[in-house]
């Protein structure tokens, strides 16, 4: 029997976040453990008289590249990953993990080695997102993995993730656009500001954002949403932030990452845990010890840490930094391999100030 909230889910997905036309052409990428989702937005595609293709990836597959795989087999990039970048409509990727810690024991300068051989791809990404050329959209697949970080049983992650997806409502599509009505008061209080301060708990950090582009995250490209995030001025960044939470890339976890910026440079780096990972990542290339992305969230709907960033970084109240590439749109001009999302947590006893005004106070928006 279908869950409807698949169902529900896909919908909005195909006809809201990407707007799925006739003869368009749609990847539709994720783990087996996805395919009731995937074969949802697969048959509506279908049905709007698109192209889709499923790309169905094997989780296993990728412990043995980075087992057994030579250097020049680890920078080795596919023609038609070339042409996917340059020639998609649509693209959607599926979070799916089967086992979120498969990578937890591989050698961090092999992952630097294949994201470095793929850096154009995802330069390439980027650009055509930033002009409206790709429509691009990163959702997620309930599996017992993602509910297990996040300590709950499957039933109740699939409560948890479907009430974030608002899905239970009459008109969920509705309720999206509210979202994005909220998120217009935001850009409009923030538009020509020129600093930000995050204030909490081993943070003390300013950036720059004088000309840079808020963007409201409305469920468009990422779903479940809740967000707006720019790109910081790339040698405005001072201070020090720590993390929270643990953070996850690239299948490696890290814990108690604290960073300290000078001229918007990672000029010292520190994790309890996986630091060696953390360095080298931070290494990867000239751009990945500048931040490319600051982000404030605005799901209050999420109210607790998963392990799963796509949802933790929407969480009400807190403050994400990535590291590494910056979104175009925003008027970033940071290139990287590595983009890199980090959640702050500043709902006990934290501040965002704008200009000396305050944005978020304990968890709290003050617009």
């Amino acid at each position: 029997m279908r869950d409807q909230r698949v169902e529900r889910v896909a919908d909005i997905l195909v006809d809201y976040s990407v707007g799925v036309k006739e003869r368009d052409l749609v990847s539709i990428r994720g783990s087996y453990a996805a395919e009731p989702l995937m074969i949802a937005i697969y048959r509506r595609c279908l049905e709007r008289g698109a192209h889709p293709l499923l790309r169905a990836t094997v989780p296993a597959a990728q412990p043995l590249l980075y087992r057994f795989a030579q250097d020049h087999q680890l920078e080795y990039v596919w023609e038609p990953e070339k042409w996917y970048v340059e020639n998609l409509d649509v693209d959607f990727s599926i979070i799916s993990d089967t086992n979120t810690r498969q990578l937890s024991k591989v050698d961090p300068a092999r992952q630097v080695l294949a994201a470095k051989a793929r850096r154009p791809i995802f330069d390439r990404r980027m650009e055509r997102g930033a002009s409206g050329e790709l429509r691009w959209n990163v959702t997620l697949f309930p599996t017992e993995a993602i509910a297990m970080d996040a300590e709950m049983s499957l039933e109740e992650y699939e409560d948890f993730y479907y009430g974030a997806c608002l899905v239970a409502a009459d008109d969920p599509v509705g309720e999206w656009k509210k979202v994005a009505e909220r998120h217009a008061r935001l850009l409009e209080w923030v538009r020509g500001r020129r600093e930000v301060h995050l204030e909490g708990e081993g943070t003390d950090l300013y950036l720059d954002i004088t000309d840079r582009t808020f963007i409201p995250a409305d469920g468009t490209s990422n779903f479940p949403d809740g967000e707006i995030f720019t790109g910081p001025v790339e040698n405005g960044t001072r201070g020090v932030v720590s993390f929270t939470y643990p953070a996850l890339y690239g299948g490696q976890l890290v814990e108690g990452i604290r960073l300290e910026f000078a001229d918007g440079k990672v000029v010292a780096a520190s994790a309890e845990k996986n630091e060696e990972f953390l360095i080298k990542t931070l290494d990867t290339d000239a751009g990945s010890r500048t931040l490319g992305e600051l982000g404030i969230g605005t799901n209050f709907g999420i109210t607790a840490f998963t392990g799963e960033i796509l949802l933790d970084e929407k969480i009400g109240g807190t403050v994400h930094l990535a590291v590494g590439a910056s979104y175009p749109e925003t008027g970033g001009v940071n290139h990287s391999a590595v983009h890199w999302d980090m959640v702050c947590d500043l709902r006990r006893g934290g501040r965002v100030t704008v200009d000396g005004e305050t944005l978020v106070e304990n968890g709290k928006l003050a617009v």
